[in-house]
């Protein structure tokens, strides 16, 4: 049998551990998996694009488990009632290819998106980071205030999104969930901003913005990019790019994906996975400037995906579904329709 988790699941698994305890329990199995990064067999996510929106495959397996998440992104979809992104995945065994979890993403990706900001900027921004801009205040944007509040230490952030509506629903929702974050609502982007330690965008709108320019960036700052995420799509001035020194998560997928997807094929990039394994430093002094071009790689899902399963197992929760035939006869897969016998034929005499 297949485990199942549903939102409901997830909303249980959440208030059980409590949300600060998840998101650092996603950063440890985050960490655990890219610090094995050769082990995996990878490839960029597949993507079907429509003129509204995107659905896409993300696979991704080791010798041991095979993951993948189904994910769409239409910015429309808020207008009818639906969410942005939605999203699904599977856990499988690889030896035999059997499903093991089958489980909600919705919640899930904007959990382990947060959690992967901030396992890189734990390398990347200045220690003592303690202002962080956030430019576009949707789905997203409270996952990404909190999980930098709870474990990177933010003490203010400072909002603006160009619908003045959204971002009201983020300061009222941090305010109940984090009293003691100061959230600071501001008219435009470079007065959001202005001071800030760590700069994240992460907009919706399936387009080439210009959310972020040059002349907003200062020395030592961090941007944490999330909304370039597809061809056409991206936040970042190239000007912003060759500030920094620039961090991406899988290079043949940022490359087409990401912000950098505007630059030259030669622009300079270094994959985080061997800042995490020491190959190559992150910051180096207290003045450059870092960009974590984030595009969202299957591996984080994977990483997820383990989590949810060992926490799942813990807690009781899920419930099994015959999402596979089980057959007494595993060569019988007609039997396993268990039709009702026919009636007998009379045959002419």
């Amino acid at each position: 049998m297949t485990t199942l988790l549903t939102t409901h699941d997830i909303g249980a698994l959440v208030a059980a551990k409590g949300l600060a305890a998840t998101l650092g329990a996603l950063v440890d199995y985050l960490e655990e998996d890219f610090a094995r990064w050769p082990e995996f067999d990878k490839s960029a996510r597949m993507a079907n694009h429509s003129a509204d929106g995107v659905i896409e495959l993300m696979p991704i397996s080791d010798a041991d488990l095979y993951s993948f998440k189904y994910v769409n992104g239409h910015p429309k979809n808020t207008r009818e009632g639906l969410p942005t992104v939605m999203a699904f995945g599977v856990l499988a065994d690889v030896d035999t290819g059997r499903p093991e979890l089958l489980s909600e993403l919705t919640l899930t990706t904007a959990m382990r998106t947060a959690a992967t900001s901030v396992m890189v900027a734990r390398r990347l921004a200045r220690p003592d980071s303690r202002r962080m801009a956030v430019i576009g205040n949707g789905a997203q944007s409270e996952f990404q205030c909190l999980a930098f509040h709870h474990l990177m230490g933010i003490a203010e952030v400072r909002l603006y999104d160009i619908d003045a509506g959204a971002t009201a629903r983020l300061v009222a929702n941090l305010r109940a969930a984090a009293p003691g974050l100061a959230a600071v609502v501001c008219a435009s982007t470079a007065e959001a901003v202005r001071g800030a330690d760590i700069v994240t965008t992460v907009t919706a709108d399936k387009t080439n913005a210009t959310i972020l320019t040059g002349d907003m960036i200062a020395p030592g700052m961090h941007v944490n990019g999330v909304g370039g995420d597809c061809p056409g799509k991206t936040e970042l001035h190239a000007d912003v790019l060759r500030a920094g020194t620039v961090f991406v998560e899988y290079e043949p997928q940022s490359r087409i994906e990401g912000d950098v997807q505007q630059m030259p094929a030669d622009f300079p990039v270094t994959e985080f996975w061997r800042v995490l394994t020491g190959a190559v430093p992150g910051r180096i002094s207290p003045e450059q400037v870092t960009v974590f071009d984030s595009v969202g790689f299957a591996l984080e899902d994977y990483a997820a995906l383990r989590l949810l399963r060992d926490q799942a197992i813990e807690l009781g929760l899920g419930r099994p579904v015959a999402l596979v035939p089980e057959m007494d006869d595993p060569k019988n897969l007609f039997g396993a329709l268990r039709l009702p016998a026919a009636a007998p034929v009379a045959l002419a005499a």
